[in-house]
């Protein structure tokens, strides 16, 4: 734990908050040498980094991440505000945006720099080390160098900042992030997945998801239906859709000759300009990448009638074990899982050997 001795020329960042998402954060600006201090009267807080009060942790802090749950945002800022300057910069952390917007606007307006920001990913997420780590910054016209002062800091700890406003966010949060809450809690309040020795690979996703449920606190899940104005209305949707796929499936027509139409499932990129963009980039890649196939295809054919002059063997187990050990290598040095790259570097050389194949035929 980083020691949080005052230096009035360091930006400190001030935690309201240090629950399960508080320490999980506390831990990506330790990783990245990023001084900080907290306040939580409900949790245990190390006395290093401890602040008594929040008088205290705004006099500590230049940034304060507000990471209280959804509907105690407004008293906390109520509380807080007599305390803040100009030279502050606030941000809360909730899961939907719409709401702390409002409450920030409120109480801090122009007089102190608030930014409304979504990470997406939480204390499971940093446990599972997955990447990348996502966080949604909503652009605030009263106060832009405090936006870009946050989207900074999260960047300064490994983060993609992406920009969204707040109902933009929460529109796309109530079709995804409610929708997979509610799916998932009702699929554990049913009993699914529990206690059985095994479970199809179909399962595992959600099986996974149900667990994020599972070990989040309920006032998380309360706060995605509740304080999302768009959740409510993407449930019955998908109650209303699961209901009419009920009835279908439960009186088939048994006279029909022609099969039920494929289920369709709509394409996510349609709905999202990020994931859309995304696909695209993976598709010009994958390009690239079936192009150098063909290179590499070319130069292992050359390869091959070079080994035909000299009369050596096409298999060579050492130039290939040496391989993969510098594929390793290289991959490790990128921060890469070694396994994987090898993995596919042997798909890589099963093909050129197929090539090589063809061209000896």
């Amino acid at each position: 734990m980083l020691h949080a001795k005052y230096d009035a020329h360091m930006a400190h960042v001030g935690l309201i908050g240090f629950g399960r998402f508080g320490r999980a954060f506390a831990s990506l600006l330790e990783g990245a040498d990023v001084p900080y201090v907290a306040f939580d009267p409900f949790a245990d807080v190390p006395s290093e980094i401890r602040c008594a009060t929040l008088k205290e942790l705004a006099q500590k802090s230049q940034k304060i991440m507000v990471g209280v749950p959804v509907p105690r945002i407004l008293g906390t800022l109520s509380e807080l505000a007599t305390h803040l300057t100009p030279e502050h910069v606030l941000f809360d952390v909730g899961s939907v945006k719409l709401h702390p917007t409002e409450a920030m606007t409120k109480v801090l307006g122009a007089r102190v720099p608030w930014v409304a920001t979504h990470p997406l990913f939480g204390p499971v997420s940093l446990a599972l080390a997955e990447r990348p780590l996502r966080v949604v910054v909503c652009p605030n016209p009263l106060h832009p160098l405090a936006v870009e002062d946050i989207r900074n800091l999260y960047g300064s700890i490994g983060c993609e900042v992406v920009a969204q406003t707040a109902e933009a966010h929460d529109r796309v949060m109530a079709h995804t992030h409610a929708l997979t809450f509610f799916v998932a809690k009702g699929m554990m309040d049913a009993g699914a997945g529990l206690e059985v020795p095994f479970a199809p690979p179909s399962f595992q996703a959600i099986a996974r998801t149900i667990e994020a449920v599972r070990s989040d606190a309920g006032h998380l899940f309360v706060a995605i239906q509740n304080e999302n104005p768009f959740a409510g209305e993407a449930r019955r949707q998908l109650v209303d859709a699961l209901t009419n796929i009920n009835k279908m499936l439960e009186a088939p027509d048994a006279s029909a000759e022609i099969p039920p139409p494929a289920i369709h499932i709509p394409d996510l990129g349609n709905r999202s300009p990020e994931l859309k963009e995304a696909r695209e980039h993976i598709d010009a890649l994958d390009r690239d990448i079936v192009t150098l196939l063909r290179r590499r295809a070319e130069l292992a054919e050359r390869a091959l009638r070079a080994k035909e002059q000299l009369g050596a063997p096409v298999l060579d187990a050492q130039r290939e074990a040496e391989l993969f050990a510098r594929r390793r290598t290289w991959a490790e040095e990128l921060g890469l899982e070694a396994d994987g790259v090898e993995e596919v570097f042997r798909a890589v050389v099963r093909f050129s050997r197929r090539m090589q194949s063809k061209a000896r035929q």
